[in-house]
């Protein structure tokens, strides 16, 4: 009589038995390190060395020095600084409200809220500007009927001010979702506590309920200033040009790709998105945050009083109203034919769709094109990474995920000179092409940036199948292409897709890489169609168009992903016996 044994019983097997599984793990690590190393490790790197070496390939810190006695340089990195530490400022009175209203009190729509205040997020931050502009520019909408009104304006959109107003509302949602998360978890328990001993309103808030949710707004804090400290485009649309990010696009593609102040601004760069994950994860370091609530045992929600819910109520509404003006300016923005010194368009057309698809066809094929197949390269890794982390036991196995996760801490802008800097020279094999003027690498540069999420999603995916089901399968004779395929897969399923659309609907809206990768006009996605456009006033009302296009594509895509999840979750009903 024989007997199947499971993987675990099989570990304990002769190594003669056991050697071809371990090669095959040891190959599979050994090519997800090698695509990591020439996709980021080395691009990086790269950008590095370039910062610290001089004309003969020696060491210094000359290029350090020149950077730091230039006053445009140090302006620079102070306004990207004050910018992404305001942003997080302001971002973070949007958010912390909204999430501790939504969450700690019981009142219609709470839902509905938390998801309209997500939606700034399927916007590129650069086509929200020059929305903004017509709604709270000099001459915007707002700004008039303060004037006729009152006979005041308020400058919101100029320079830094400008900037920092753009990116609170954009990237807020950061802090909103980690927020509410966190929250969601603190032991209800602890506030009855509080409650008995007094603690009441601003006091229970500031001692009980934000110590307690604090690794979610830091989480959220730290992705803000990243997000910030790397933006290129919404500094660009708003023509302000003294911060970090522009003076990297402007010094590479002015002077030329051995300019060394380039490399030194990217260096910074990386620094201070490292340096901010860092410290987010150092306030967290040695403090224990946990619970010992399970299932009903969270926040209590409580009903708030006629006074309480009408400003309740009205902060909300003026919040969203505000959070949600880029999408309403773009939409207007898109069906105008004229809206100039007015508060609402003075004619409307449908010309410039007719324009975005007779004119810019391409720039969405190519937006699909390059995001699914950046997409799908990413849940094939993070299912591979997964699988080695969680089911194999090679050594220092966990260095993948972490050097897989050094991309969230790498601007587009970055990584996109390390590609120019690597691939300089280099032809597609077999052909006379540049690799630098083909798609491939925009299509790369977005799985590599987008790669951290969709293993998130891939991971906790994994974690959730328990390995007996496995050990299952393979007993009855599945080998493991077939266990892969016909039991992880399915079960998985919805954190790959999760993942696949994480990918996608930020991959869709990437400006930083696009802008210095793309060669040629028929190679543009959507997202550097809408900035050329944007560059124009007669371009606008096509670029509004195709931002109203990519929004579209996001939501739909997010929109079909929820759908596939439930219909995966929803088990199948009983066959009749």
């Amino acid at each position: 009589m024989s007997v199947a044994l499971s993987p675990r019983a099989a570990a304990g097997a002769p190594a003669q038995f056991r050697a071809p599984v371990a090669w095959a793990h040891w190959s599979l690590a050994g090519l997800v390190l090698a695509f990591l190393a020439i996709f980021l490790l080395v691009p990086i790197g790269l950008v590095i060395y370039t910062a610290f070496v001089n004309e003969t390939g020696g060491f210094t810190l000359g290029h350090f020095s020149t950077f730091f006695d230039q006053t445009l340089m140090r302006e620079s990195f102070v306004n990207s600084l004050t910018v992404a530490l305001a942003s997080v400022f302001f971002a973070s009175l949007i958010a912390i409200p909204l999430a501790y209203l939504t969450v700690r009190f019981e009142f219609r729509g709470a839902l509905l809220i938390q998801t309209l205040g997500v939606l700034p997020l399927i916007m590129p931050p650069f086509v929200g500007a020059v929305a903004l502009q017509l709604i709270f520019g000099r001459s915007g909408s707002v700004n008039l009927i303060l004037n006729d009104w009152f006979g005041f304006t308020i400058p919101l959109m100029n320079g830094l001010v400008g900037v920092t107003f753009v990116e609170s509302i954009h990237y807020f949602p950061f802090i909103l979702l980690n927020l509410v998360a966190a929250m969601r978890n603190i032991d209800g328990a602890m506030e009855e506590s509080a409650l008995n001993l007094g603690a009441k309103g601003w006091r229970l808030f500031w001692r009980i309920i934000f110590p307690l949710s604090l690794p979610g707004f830091l989480a959220g804090a730290a992705l803000v200033f990243v997000k910030v400290f790397d933006d290129l485009g919404t500094p660009l649309v708003l023509g302000v040009t003294n911060m970090l990010a522009p003076q990297a696009y402007l010094r590479i593609t002015s002077i030329g790709i051995e300019d060394p102040l380039g490399y030194v601004v990217s260096v910074i760069m990386i620094a201070m998105s490292i340096l901010a994950l860092w410290m987010a994860a150092r306030v967290m370091k040695g403090k224990d945050y946990s619970t010992l609530q399970k299932g009903g045992g969270s926040l209590q929600r409580r009903q708030l009083k006629g006074w309480e819910s009408l400003l309740a109520y009205g902060w909300i509404i003026f919040v969203l109203l505000v959070t949600l003006a880029p999408h309403i300016g773009i939409l207007l923005m898109s069906l105008s034919k004229v809206w100039s010194f007015s508060v609402l368009p003075d004619s409307y057309t449908l010309e410039h769709y007719s324009t975005v698809f007779t004119d810019s066809k391409m720039m969405i094929v190519n937006t699909l094109k390059y995001c699914s197949l950046a997409a799908t390269l990413d849940i094939v890794l993070g299912t591979t990474i997964a699988y080695l982390i969680y089911r194999t036991h090679l050594p220092a196995r966990q260095w993948l995920d972490y050097l897989a996760s050094i991309a969230l801490a790498i601007p587009g802008l970055v990584l996109a000179i390390g590609y120019l800097r690597m691939f300089k020279g280099v032809n597609v094999p077999f052909t006379d092409t540049p690799m630098v003027a083909t798609w491939f690498l925009i299509m790369m540069a977005y799985a590599i940036r987008r790669l951290p999420y969709a293993l998130r999603s891939c991971m906790a995916a994994l974690q959730q199948v328990h390995i007996s089901l496995e050990e299952a399968a393979s007993s009855l004779g599945a080998g493991k292409l077939s266990t892969a395929r016909r039991v992880m897969v399915p079960l998985m399923l919805g954190g790959i897709l999760a993942g696949f659309v994480t990918s996608f609907i930020t991959a869709a809206v990437e400006l930083s890489a696009t802008i210095l990768l793309t060669s040629a006009q028929s190679q543009a996605p959507m997202s550097y169609g809408i900035y050329l456009y944007m560059q124009s006033i007669a371009g606008r009302g096509p670029g509004a168009a195709l931002g109203v296009i990519a929004v579209a594509v996001v939501a739909v895509g997010t929109y079909l992903s929820h759908r596939v999840i439930d219909n995966a979750r929803t088990p199948a009903p009983a066959q009749a016996q």
